[in-house]
């Protein structure tokens, strides 16, 4: 009896290393699954060398959607980013071009594209810049194509209701910021442009389409051009105006560079031959306005060109030293004598 007892102790004891050996496998395998999970949903991954650009068109189905972001290395695992979708079933995904540059889990790729978090650039366009100023800007960003935007920038089409002389879009592309994506087209941002100088153009005008477009957009540059003292806009205005009333040349330098410019043959500073040039842009050799604007002026250089000052003055120069103004001369012997002092302050 005692020997059959012990068997039986044994075997229970036994039965018990086996059970306890059972649940201690099945405790691992769940601690293992629960790390692996935690691994995959927790831990930011970023399998590529350089920044990707994915795009997500409209009707793309979730299953082509992970499998994209896993084989671009987005994610780790297209499974996790599953698993995570159908943890939020209702959860719009936005289609655009999203950037992916640094390390996410894919509850964070999830969000990112949840909230429509599409890759755009911000375009910085100052006042006074040109067709060739903004071409460099772009040549800065990924998005738009500078040669792209050049070549919309010389169809003035976009403008023709407005300026039917135009010869091209400057002084028409308004300075402003811009959102582009990299599927946004020269044209496209040249449509952004004009419709932001369009906007601008009837608040300043309150509507009324009185004045002449074509004039006071190509004066508005010269004075954009010529000053970035608010308060002496509207004094240059009023020479430019008084010296066109007198048929006096406008003598402008900045016209002078944008010939330059025009032709590819501006060395950074003006030169003798530019100031004989012919160029039609050359307010030294030729009276009037020049052909069409040299830049694309701001709101208040328009204002100033719509409302110039009532003032005698048909010279000015620039002030010694770097004080950004300018002195104003009624008289040819009181300019002499300005420009004399500038020459000597320089």
């Amino acid at each position: 009896m005692l020997a059959g007892s012990q068997m039986g102790e044994r075997l229970n004891r036994s039965g018990c290393m086996r059970s306890m050996l059972l649940i201690g496998i099945v405790a691992v395998v769940v601690i293992g699954i629960a790390a692996l999970a935690a691994y995959e949903f927790l831990t930011p991954y970023k399998g590529y060398s350089e920044d990707v650009f994915l795009e997500l068109e409209h009707g793309t189905g979730t299953k082509q959607l992970a499998a994209a972001l896993e084989q671009r290395g987005i994610i780790r695992s297209r499974y996790a980013f599953l698993i995570w979708r159908a943890l939020h079933p209702g959860a719009p995904l936005q289609a655009g071009e999203y950037h992916f540059d640094k390390p996410l889990t894919p509850g964070d790729v999830f969000e990112k594209i949840r909230r429509g978090e599409i890759y755009y650039e911000e375009l910085v366009v100052p006042e006074g810049s040109n067709i060739f100023d903004i071409a460099e800007l772009l040549k800065q960003l990924r998005s738009v194509q500078a040669d792209a935007f050049v070549k919309a920038a010389r169809d003035p089409q976009l403008i023709h209701d407005l300026d039917p002389i135009a010869p091209d879009l400057e002084g028409y592309l308004f300075p402003s910021t811009y959102r582009v994506t990299r599927k946004t087209s020269g044209a496209q941002l040249c449509q952004l442009m004009t419709a932001e100088f369009r906007r601008n153009w009837a608040k300043l005008t309150g509507g009324q389409t009185g004045a002449d477009v074509h004039k006071t957009v190509t004066l508005a540059s010269l004075v954009e051009k010529e000053t970035a003292t608010p308060a002496e806009r509207p004094l240059i205005a009023g020479v430019f105006y008084n010296r066109l009333r007198q048929n006096m040349a406008l003598q402008c330098d900045p016209t002078v560079v944008y010939a330059a410019l025009r032709n590819n043959r501006y060395r950074g500073t003006i030169f003798r031959s530019d100031l004989m040039s012919g160029d039609p842009y050359n307010t030294y050799i030729h009276t009037g306005l020049p052909p069409g604007p040299i830049a694309n002026p701001g709101s208040a250089s328009l204002k100033a060109a719509l409302q110039p000052a009532d003032v005698p003055y048909l010279y000015f120069v620039a002030k010694p030293g770097a004080t950004g103004q300018h002195h104003f001369s009624t008289t040819l012997s009181e300019h002499e004598i300005a420009v004399q002092q500038f020459r000597q302050g320089r």
